[in-house]
């Protein structure tokens, strides 16, 4: 235990090896048992252990976030650690990351309720047995429709409805409607990817403009936007796009977009070039 939080493979019953499977059906046995509607006697404490169990599983369920879990323990989840927070004020936040610094700490874990979606019915006690006697489907939708909502004919069997996915919602992702229940299929996207309401992506930037500055344009889910490169600027920077990341279906808002600026080294010099660059590494630079 750290800082008063209990150890994630201990929430969760698993040890350090467990595979994704075994902590897949353990979460959803922990989760299980301490859904709030089966403790109605003592339903606060039910609620808390609940958020442990989702949050032990959110971040051993991520490869990643197990990974630095694993290595640094709950300070790797930390605020104050994050290669995101400090830098220029604004809309956009540049920050500077480094092989020491942790890349999980301060990210939203999401709504620890979520679950709500995934095993109960959202009508509240006894949901879980109705829900399992719901026809089930399960849909196909691009990473924008997700990032956006979109309606959707889906194939019932006994005829096509046309149903409504909001915006924000994830691979994964199951919406609990009247008479059934409807599994949601993300596909990736080309240069976008997402964790929660977060979105990342790359921008390749040239090596002049890395060196002198100015303006670069990136794409976000709702299109370009221009942001400014400051001079100097090491490949690797992140740039932080606050509030352009995907719709949070649970407490509003959007999740931030995360721009990593690659810079791309000239692979051939010419002549005066070469020349240019040698008077540079004269001077110091």
């Amino acid at each position: 235990m750290a800082n008063g939080k209990a150890d994630y493979y201990d929430t969760l019953g698993v040890g350090k090896t467990a595979s994704a499977d075994e902590i897949k059906k353990a979460y959803r046995k922990q989760a299980l048992e301490w859904h709030p509607d089966k403790h109605k006697d003592n339903k606060e404490a039910a609620e808390r252990r609940f958020k442990e169990v989702n949050e032990a599983y959110q971040i051993l369920s991520d490869p990643q976030k197990k990974q630095a879990y694993d290595q640094m323990g709950h300070s790797a989840f930390q605020p104050g650690g994050s290669p995101f927070g400090g830098g220029r004020q604004g809309p956009f936040t540049y920050t500077y990351t480094s092989s020491g610094q942790n890349p999980f700490a301060g990210f939203d874990f999401g709504d620890p309720f979520e679950i709500f979606e995934q095993f109960f019915s959202a009508r509240g006690g006894g949901g879980f047995r109705r829900a399992q006697q719901v026809p089930r489907y399960s849909i196909d939708i691009s990473f924008m429709e997700a990032a956006h909502g979109v309606e959707k004919r889906v194939d019932m069997g006994g005829g096509k409805r046309t149903i409504k996915i909001p915006a924000g919602v994830d691979d994964g992702s199951r919406i609990q409607f009247n008479d059934f229940i409807l599994s949601i299929n993300v596909r990736p996207h080309e240069i976008f990817e997402r964790d929660g309401a977060d979105v990342y992506v790359r921008r390749t930037i040239s090596f002049s403009l890395a060196t002198l500055g100015g303006d670069v344009k990136v794409p976000t889910v709702d299109g370009e936007v221009k942001i400014k490169v400051r001079s100097g600027t090491p490949s690797g920077t992140m740039v932080r796009l606050r509030g352009k990341g995907i719709k949070r279906l649970r407490g509003g808002g959007h999740g931030d977009q995360y721009v990593r600026l690659q810079v791309e080294v000239p692979q051939k010099l010419s002549r005066s070039q070469k020349k240019l660059v040698r008077e540079l590494e004269k001077e110091g630079m």
